[in-house]
């Protein structure tokens, strides 16, 4: 039996951002989802970079250990982006989540880092394969939060492993994998996890035969709930080569690069859709016009028909945009001024000269106070729900940039004065037990336990 791919990548920037920071990649033996963090001064750059060294790996797929060659290439990746940082500080900061599966033969080698997500439908079941590498995942690791609450927990965003220019050194999860003929992966970026729900995805994956159908209903979804975020989709299905040959025809082997790594990065792969048509008409930039289209000379009429058509128009676009700008007031988000942390009422974009966003509320939270990957978080903007869920994440930031307050030290009592009338004693005092010569050392801050590999 030989096994074979049968897959489609799609991608879409969203509703609220303005230009499209993640990447995909699907190939007949590989396939990526990056999606780039930093903002608009890297996170494109840094998708981008991962996915141009993964690609080497469709050509130049390791015969032997899948696993060991796949985390070669992606540690490769991470010193590229942290060189091109180096070499533009406008860069400084930028990184990208990564997860990759590469097939040889029957076998699958996963990588994992960040919080996008890998799944696999096998026997009618859809199984989340990733754990999230973020803040909520990490408490709900500990007991400390349940699936629910972290849906709503305002760090859900946070990320705590990535790789690129964070000061950290990669840590990512591997894991090999049976390529079983019938099952179909999904790999996305969590503009399409954290806005659809898991039985929701389960539904679309299981009733949704063809691949591509099913990667545009998927971004259909991620818009309908919002696009607050980047949507990159990649679908396949494991297939039988040898069934196929004889009752239809061959998959297509014909690479797919979408996002920021493809060439028109910020143009949505696919607009079927209500939802997908209606994003992409907000990003036209002119009307369509035919050149070689002459329309005969309309008889001539009186001004007054379209002046009123002129001022109908006129009404109509001026309810329009003001419809949307009270939407975007209604909208907040925690970002920075490039120094402190703040909360911004609107969307973090511009509409020509006009700003859609301003400042809520100066929190005064030095931003070099932060981990270096939640400054990065912060400089990408945080999207709130409402303007309490800003001041709840504020919280969270805060109790970041506090250093806890050290332990005061107990005050040794001090030695009873001897009695006038007791007997001089010539011989010297006892010398004080340790626990009254020094203090007593506070209890040492818990520290975050690193996850092992898979």
């Amino acid at each position: 039996m030989t096994v074979a791919l049968h897959y489609a990548a799609r991608t879409d920037v969203g509703l609220v951002r303005s230009n499209n920071q993640d990447s995909g990649y699907a190939g007949p033996h590989l396939l990526v989802v990056a999606d780039g963090m930093g903002g608009h001064a890297g996170g494109d750059v840094a998708s981008s970079l991962a996915i141009a060294r993964l690609i080497q790996l469709e050509a130049d797929a390791p015969a032997t250990d899948i696993v060991a060659g796949l985390e070669t290439a992606i540690l490769e990746a991470d010193r590229s982006i942290v060189r091109r940082a180096r070499e533009e500080p406008l860069l400084s900061g930028m990184g990208t989540t990564v997860t990759a599966l590469l097939r040889a033969e029957g076998k699958f080698a996963l990588a994992h880092i960040g919080d996008s997500r890998a799944y696999v439908v096998r026997d009618g079941e859809t199984h989340q394969v990733t754990k999230d590498h973020t803040f909520v995942q990490r408490l709900i690791d500990e007991g400390r939060l349940t699936p629910e609450e972290a849906e709503r927990h305002p760090q859900r965003s946070i990320i705590m492993r990535v790789l690129g220019d964070l000061d950290t050194d990669p840590e990512l999860d591997l894991s090999l994998r049976p390529a079983n003929v019938g099952d179909r992966w999904l790999l996305c970026s969590d503009g399409l996890s954290g806005v659809v729900s898991h039985d929701t995805i389960d539904a679309s994956l299981r009733e949704i035969d063809d691949v591509e159908e099913c990667a545009d209903h998927l971004i259909e979804l991620a818009l309908r709930a919002g696009g607050p975020d980047n949507i990159t989709a990649i679908v396949a299905d494991v297939v039988d080569l040898d069934q196929i040959r004889r009752t239809e025809d061959l998959p297509s082997t014909k690479t797919q690069v979408v996002g920021a790594a493809a060439t028109d990065r910020n143009r949505p792969t696919q607009a079927t859709g209500p939802a997908a048509r209606a994003a992409a008409l907000t990003r036209e930039s002119a009307p369509y016009e035919d050149e070689d289209f002459e329309a005969e000379e309309p008889p001539r009429r009186g001004p007054w028909p379209a002046i009123a058509a002129a001022a109908l128009l006129a009404i109509l676009l001026t309810g329009a945009a003001w419809f949307g700008y009270s939407w975007t007031q209604d909208q907040y988000y925690v970002g920075t001024d490039g120094t402190t942390v703040q909360i911004y009422r609107g969307v973090p974009q511009d509409l020509g000269p006009i700003s859609l966003s301003s400042v809520e509320t100066d929190t005064g939270i030095p931003v070099k106070d932060l981990r270096p990957i939640t400054q990065t978080q912060v400089k990408s903007t945080i999207v709130a729900n409402d303007l309490k869920d800003a001041e709840r994440i504020v919280a969270e930031l805060k109790t970041e940039a506090t250093p806890p307050e050290p332990s005061p030290s107990p005050t040794p009592s001090a030695s009873p004065t001897p009695s006038t009338s007791a007997t001089p004693s010539a011989s010297p005092s006892a010398p004080a037990s340790p626990s009254e010569s020094s203090p007593a050392a506070g209890p040492a801050a818990d520290a975050p336990t690193a996850e092992g590999r898979i």
